[in-house]
């Protein structure tokens, strides 16, 4: 999914774009889109919060989005566009100068491999050395990269992106508008066992996966089918690279699951949550709507619509923060408890 390189733009067509005021060089080209610390005098960057201000300083980027509040703030760069929100307005730019790529051809390459029943609509593009298997359906628009794995019977909806060796277990759902990323497995065998006769035997999982319209999955996720039922992925979800969901659990609408996060089974995640990296939750456990997960937070038990939790194991933000408060100054009770003992100890 890497840009096309940049197209140039005029401060003047950006200040357009945007609904934004120039200030300084209407007719200064602009090639790219850069961090304040990093931007060339071809680039573009952005300053919406008065913390970064002091990089502004020294910055040597072509031209900066800034609010009102922050026009004439200090800085080496005098090509200004002055918008009231610049995060959101380079949001916009970005489709202007970055030209996302196109499928390479429609149709299906001459390696690849489409069982004889499978369906294949016309208007999508299935990549060299990819399988598609009996009775699955691509739906219109799709695009599946190289070296992909489409299992039996798996449904994949319109206008989805599978990026290179993506694997597609038999059970599995995508939606429209579906974008996996490179080394995503979508529906393997979750991890159950029954200790019997002295060996872990393997629970059959016959589940499936439903993955829902517009959902994202970073490189290298996994996401298990379910036991009996399904997993499920809410619509408008965006997770990650490197995360675990685990069997049977149901993610809601429009949720945030950030890097290395792992999911054990049956958990419910509500609609809107956001999930920082590296948190971990124990299974059957529920996660209200919107709540928010601080990173790291190790979750054992339900957390309550709307709230942000952290730490191990994790409880609200405010009492985790007056905890570590408190610990802080632990070295120094201890200190004076002892000065205290030893002068009323007895010689």
């Amino acid at each position: 999914m890497t840009a096309a390189p940049p197209a140039p733009l005029r401060l003047a067509d950006v200040a357009s774009a945007v609904g934004g005021k120039v200030v300084g060089d209407p007719e200064l080209l602009l090639r790219g889109i850069s961090a304040l610390d990093r931007a060339g005098a071809q680039e573009l960057s952005f300053l919406a919060s008065a913390k970064y201000a002091k990089e502004l300083v020294t910055s040597a980027a072509g031209a900066v989005l800034v609010t009102p509040e922050l026009a004439d703030a200090p800085g080496r760069c005098a090509n200004r566009v002055v918008v009231a929100r610049p995060h959101e307005a380079m949001l916009a730019l970005l489709p202007r100068f970055y030209r996302m790529p196109e499928r390479p051809f429609v149709g299906v390459h001459p390696s690849a491999v489409v069982a004889a029943d499978a369906v294949v609509d016309p208007d999508s593009c299935i990549e060299a050395f990819t399988v598609v298997g009996a009775g699955a359906r691509i739906g219109k628009g799709s695009w599946v990269g190289p070296h992909c794995t489409i299992g039996d019977g798996v449904v994949v909806g319109p206008d989805c992106r599978l990026v290179d060796q993506v694997t597609l277990y038999p059970g599995t759902t995508l939606g429209a508008r579906v974008a996996l990323h490179a080394g995503v497995r979508i529906g393997c065998d979750g991890f159950g066992y029954v200790f019997h006769e002295g060996v872990h035997r393997k629970i059959p999982h016959v589940g499936r996966c439903v993955i829902g319209d517009d959902v994202e999955i970073g490189a290298n996720s996994t996401v298990d089918r379910g036991s009996l039922d399904a997993t499920e992925i809410g619509a408008g979800t965006k997770i990650d690279n490197i995360v675990h969901v685990g069997h049977n659990v149901r993610i809601g609408r429009l949720c945030l699951l950030m890097a290395g996060v792992m999911i054990a089974g049956s958990v419910r995640i509500e609609d809107g949550a956001v999930i920082a990296g590296q948190v971990g939750i124990s299974g059957h456990v529920t996660i209200g709507a919107r709540a928010t997960l601080a990173a790291q937070a190790g979750i054992i038990s339900d957390v309550p619509p709307g709230e942000t939790w952290g730490g191990f194991p994790a409880r609200p933000h405010k009492e985790q923060m007056r905890s570590y408060a408190a610990l802080r100054k632990l070295p120094e009770l201890m200190r004076r408890l002892e000065r205290l003992l030893a002068r009323e100890s007895p010689e």
